[in-house]
């Protein structure tokens, strides 16, 4: 329970009792959220995450040539909260612009294909963060590109499947996942199949279906993982041509902590979840 000093008790009781009750009621409440917020905050598991909005305004022969894309409005992720100021510099690091999608923002303003990027904090605790971008933008046709961090606030690093599971188990896991993959694609084989459209194009057909069969998870596909409370996510990108992407598997493949115990290191980033 939050305890406040003695000499500040007793000057709160007074304060209280000469209030209304509805308002005494509010102050008890506010008074103790703030004396327990600094016990919180000294955890120190987890980051503090604000959104910058950065809005790119093109001029120019850019804003001639493409009027209906002279602005494109991008979120970006400022870091702070972290005592250890070296593993702050490499959190920043890992999440500068640059590094998420190779492009800086003075880039962005050379260039009329992007439209909006964006990021959605997934997990922030426990020293993990967890956090996905995207950019959507138009270049021959509309697209939109993916990328994603799992980081440790422990040491600033990028997490890696190696960093996170025995590396013995590195070839069973991309099995299961493999698993769940060719499952997911024979839905997706069904799914073609029975298009009408699809279906009267026979070469079209067989060539979707063989892109479908050729599908494979593989040990170099578990680097890209999402982490929460209650498992692993990985995460498949079958990088299909924007023609048939709708039909391309989501590519998300979860496992709880109870699956994932015997491959887990107990010394790792996610030991926490599985003693």
């Amino acid at each position: 329970m939050t305890r406040l000093g003695r000499g500040r008790e007793l000057s709160l009781t007074k304060t209280i009792r000469r209030l209304p009750r509805p308002l005494a009621a509010l102050l008890v409440l506010a008074t103790l959220a703030a004396a327990a917020a600094p016990r919180a905050a000294a955890a120190g598991d987890s980051a503090v995450v604000r959104r910058k909005r950065v809005v790119i305004e093109r001029t120019g022969r850019l804003a001639r040539q493409f009027p209906e894309r002279k602005r494109a409005v991008v979120n970006l992720p400022v870091v702070s909260g972290l005592s250890d100021l070296k593993v702050l510099r490499k959190v920043r690091a890992a999440l500068d612009l640059k590094n998420v999608f190779q492009t800086s923002l003075a880039e962005y303003r050379q260039d009329a294909w992007l439209e909006e990027l964006d990021f959605k904090v997934n997990y922030n605790k426990r020293h993990l963060l967890d956090i996905s971008f995207w950019q959507t933008g138009t270049g021959a046709y509309p697209d939109t590109h993916h990328a994603h961090f799992v980081i440790s606030l422990r040491t600033g690093d990028v997490l890696k499947a190696q960093d996170v599971f025995e590396g013995g188990a590195l070839y069973a896991l991309a099995g299961m996942a493999h698993e769940k993959l060719r499952a997911e694609v024979a839905v997706q084989v069904k799914v073609v199949e029975q298009d009408k459209e699809l279906s009267a194009d026979r070469d079209g057909l067989d060539g979707i279906k063989g892109d479908l069969s050729r599908l494979s998870f593989g040990v170099e596909h578990l680097d890209n993982f999402m982490v929460g409370d209650a498992g692993v996510t990985f995460l498949y990108d079958a990088g299909f041509p924007h023609a048939i992407q709708a039909i391309q598997p989501a590519g998300r493949y979860f496992f709880t902590y109870a699956q994932l115990a015997p491959y887990v290191r107990r010394d790792g980033p996610l030991g926490v979840f599985v003693k």
